[in-house]
């Protein structure tokens, strides 16, 4: 896959069906205007995400907020899937500015030389969201390419949205974000060294130091699955600080994941970690005894789950 990166400088050779959108989450809605452009390539058209970096809604509040995919996490979601071209246009003061018109007729066709153009209904791009799916159909015979407006998919009688998605992650509501996704929701990140108290407590497991822009749920214990260069495993994974164990005013928040039967040194390897279900919250224990009696517990419920 392609990607083109903090640049508004490029030129795609070939022409391109290409999908706009945010993508935060990489929802059930998200995923069926993603198949468009997939089924598109059996007429010889390049599959392109065009997508920005940073999101719009962090560019404009003008801090980190944090999102349910990270920038490495949807690569490797477009990748798998089979993406030939990731554009993540840059979001500055002069690109927000872009008149509507020109997005479509310098930046879709000109650069990027769409013969499909595929959205939800809710699209807006250029400058102060002014252009939208009307717009894009004005344009369509006089620059040559169809669009495909696709509407909204529903569950329980609810439009998916990543702001739905977002509330169930945030209240640890796993499966019912599992159900919206389509899938589990994932933190994915290379292994790396911890303080190795589990295993002095007879529980080894693997660390992950998502970044600060990872939406995680609250903190606590959580049913997952693994998935790593030897496979599929379950696991019961700590979301949180671990008070129990790290000083200081201001633990990092990690992903600790004790792995069952598995026993491999897999550090500075990446790994998804799927979070199933919400077990128990995370708490501070009076000493580690009590930490290894409560870890015995929860991997023997896990375990049985």
């Amino acid at each position: 896959m392609q990607i083109i990166s903090g640049t508004t400088k490029f030129q795609l050779k070939g022409r391109s069906a290409v999908v706009i959108g945010k993508f935060d989450g990489l929802h059930r809605g998200h995923k069926l205007l993603l198949e468009q452009i997939l089924e598109a390539k059996e007429d010889g058209l390049q599959a392109v995400v065009f997508t920005f970096d940073p999101p719009p809604a962090a560019f404009f509040a003008k801090k980190i907020l944090k999102g349910l995919t990270t920038r490495e996490e949807k690569r490797r979601f477009f990748r798998q899937l089979g993406v030939d071209v990731l554009v993540e246009f840059p979001m500055n003061e002069t690109t927000a500015a872009t008149a509507p018109d020109f997005f479509i007729t310098d930046i879709l066709c000109a650069k990027l030389h769409a013969a499909l153009i595929v959205a939800g209904t809710d699209l807006s791009f250029g400058d102060c969201g002014k252009g939208d799916c009307a717009l894009l159909e004005k344009y369509a015979d006089s620059c040559g390419y169809r669009v495909k407006i696709m509407e909204k998919v529903y569950d329980s009688g609810e439009e998916i949205s990543s702001t739905r998605v977002r509330a169930a992650v945030e209240s640890g509501r796993m499966e019912e974000a599992a159900r919206l996704l389509g899938a589990p929701y994932m933190v994915m990140g290379t292994v790396v060294h911890g303080r190795q108290i589990g295993r002095t407590l007879g529980f080894p497991t693997v660390n992950q130091l998502p970044p600060a822009d990872k939406l995680l749920p609250p903190n606590g214990v959580y049913l997952s699955e693994v998935e790593c260069r030897r496979g599929i495993f379950k696991g019961l994974t700590n979301v949180g600080t671990k008070p129990t164990v790290e000083k200081g005013e201001n633990p990092p928040m990690g992903v600790e994941t004790y792995i069952y039967d598995f026993d491999e040194d897999i550090y500075d390897s990446f790994i998804t970690v799927r979070l199933l279900s919400f077990c128990r919250a995370e708490r501070k224990f009076e000493n580690l005894e009590a930490l290894k009696r409560q870890l015995d517990h929860d991997i023997e419920a896990g375990r049985r789950r």
